[in-house]
């Protein structure tokens, strides 16, 4: 069965996103930019919320841009035709590899798991994810920590969410000051 996984750059105190909706402090770094290539490899489909998608965008049209370096190129060739699914009420169309989803994200987590593939079921976004996580239905964690305190906004975490035990899989310290955090769900 493909496992489904929850990755997000995070403040020390949490938060995908600033109190303002910002997240410019979590551009990655050349090393942290390489990790989330290689963790791209390991992607069936990606499932996103409106607002990664549409900051997600960019990538689409990106290719064309003379000055994207070797690995922003790497990563417009992983990412464009890996399968997404859509999460919204307001979209009525998409682009590229993507669809709208046309169920809940429990339904369309076992219509996944239930076609033949290979590859993680990724999760973006912190609504999507809580949703999934509210089901049962997250297999790991995956933690990129920045070193940044940004005092609110949206967490990483549900708050409303039940009690769940992990297993701690990997911690990894990046020379640029970033840890990654790999935790698996105790079932």
């Amino acid at each position: 069965m493909r496992d489904v996984t929850y990755s997000m750059n995070v403040s020390l105190d949490g938060y995908i996103a600033g109190p303002d909706g910002g997240f410019d402090w979590s551009e990655p770094d050349e090393e942290v930019f390489r990790f989330w290539i290689d963790d791209l490899r390991t992607v069936g489909v990606h499932l996103l919320g409106r607002n990664l998608y549409e900051t997600m965008l960019y990538w689409e049209t990106a290719a064309e841009d003379p000055s994207l370096d070797a690995a922003q190129r790497e990563w417009v060739d992983l990412w464009n035709p890996l399968p997404k699914v859509v999460f919204s009420t307001t979209l009525s169309d998409v682009r590229g590899r993507a669809r709208l989803a046309t169920g809940t994200v429990a339904e369309e987590i076992e219509r996944l798991r239930a076609e033949p593939g290979e590859g993680e079921i990724a999760i973006g976004g912190a609504t999507l994810a809580a949703e999934a996580a509210a089901a049962g239905l997250i297999d790991e964690y995956r933690v990129m920590v920045y070193p940044v305190l940004v005092g609110g906004g949206l967490p990483y975490f549900a708050r409303d969410e039940r009690r769940v035990d992990l297993d701690l899989v990997e911690t990894r310290p990046f020379g640029s000051k970033f840890v990654l955090l790999r935790y698996r769900v105790r079932r």
